[in-house]
Order: C-alpha cells, then sequence, then structure tokens
C-alpha cells in the first residue's frame, strides 16, 4: 500500500479579494421579467398551454389577463 500523507489541518484558504454584495435587497426594473416558480397539475398545464397556443397568446399574457380578472372581480 502507498503511504499518503494527509493533509494539512486547520488551513482554510485565502478571504474573497473583495466583498460580495447582495443583490436580493434591490428592486428589479419596471417591467423586467422575474421568475415566478410554482407547481401545477400535468393536465392544468397541458390545457393551460394549449388554450394559450390556440388563442395565439403567450403563457404569460394568459397568466396576467386571467389574474386581472380576478383582481377585478375580487376587488384589489
Amino acid at each position: 500500500m502507498a503511504n499518503i500523507p494527509a493533509p494539512p489541518k486547520g488551513t482554510k484558504g485565502k478571504p474573497p479579494a473583495k466583498a460580495q454584495t447582495l443583490d436580493n435587497l434591490s428592486r428589479p426594473e419596471a417591467g423586467e421579467l422575474k421568475p415566478l416558480n410554482f407547481k401545477v397539475p400535468a393536465e392544468f398545464r397541458r390545457a393551460f398551454k394549449t388554450y394559450a397556443a390556440a388563442h395565439d397568446l403567450s403563457m404569460v399574457q394568459l397568466l396576467r389577463e386571467g389574474f386581472d380578472l380576478v383582481k377585478a372581480k375580487r376587488g384589489t
């Protein structure tokens, strides 16, 4: 068997060159698209995509239009 020495203990490495800034505190530009991630049943997804395609809409346009209708019906 080869005699391999153990790595040195207690070495953390060099610190980062400059401080990392958190980007989660800044607001996105108005109109900038951001991801909206949630899961839906496969049947609903298929029906949603089919409806959007059949009516020449993007899925984002369909979601926005549906949300606007719900807000109008229930109030803001």
